[in-house]
């Protein structure tokens, strides 16, 4: 996969500690195929965790279901990294 992106810019994402810093970042320079790569992985692990709390009658599910955002999130970041100027 080569779309001749250039490449990652910084992108901080997810929560902030208590003066606002972001506790994660996208470093800068990341090759583009590598982080789109991880970003397809992160939101496969999203999909199938979302589907088996779709599945499941639990009622203990609440916290695999809350598990899905940081990988969506995680994943967002790092195609955000990619595409933005």
């Amino acid at each position: 996969m080569n779309f001749d992106l250039p490449a990652t810019h910084t992108q901080p994402f997810g929560p902030r500690d208590r003066d606002n810093h972001p506790l994660f970042t996208v470093r800068q320079g990341l090759h583009p195929d590598d982080a789109l790569l991880h970003a397809s992985l992160l939101l496969g692990y999203a999909g199938a965790i979302a589907y088996e709390v779709a599945d499941s009658d639990a009622i203990g599910d609440k916290l695999l279901a809350r598990a899905v955002m940081p990988l969506i999130e995680s994943a967002k970041a790092l195609v955000d990294a990619c595409t933005a100027t």
